[in-house]
């Protein structure tokens, strides 16, 4: 399956931006989705994820109750919900496609990144 990560931008501080993350192939609703952050400097860490159903989401504590991740298996289309968006969300995001986890070699596959941008 292939990705491709859309939606990322500039967003002052307490703003909303939606990523988006368009797949390829016809296995999109057999696996798991997930987002995850990478900040100048920082390692890759987890965001959220959702089964391959959409009926489990789960999220980082940094984002819950601000983030919100759902699917589109007719459209293949994962998205990501980023409100109350803080200058600590600056990162590139990756949409990664793969069993439900926490941990980013449970996703063989990855989009390319989209970055945002909160100023403050």
């Amino acid at each position: 399956v292939q990705l491709q990560a859309s939606g990322g931008g500039l967003s002052q501080t307490g703003g909303s931006l939606r990523l988006s993350c368009a797949a390829s192939g016809r296995t999109f609703s057999s696996y798991a989705m997930g987002w995850f952050r990478q900040a100048p400097g920082k390692e890759r860490e987890f965001v959220a994820s959702i089964s391959w159903s959409g009926g489990s989401t789960y999220y980082a504590d940094s984002v819950k109750g601000r983030f919100t991740i759902s699917r589109d298996n007719a459209k293949n289309t994962v998205y990501l919900q980023m409100n109350s968006l803080k200058p600590e969300d600056t990162a590139v995001y990756y949409c990664a496609a793969g069993t439900i986890g926490v941990a980013a070699y449970e996703y063989p596959y990855w989009g390319q990144g989209t970055q945002v941008t909160v100023s403050s």
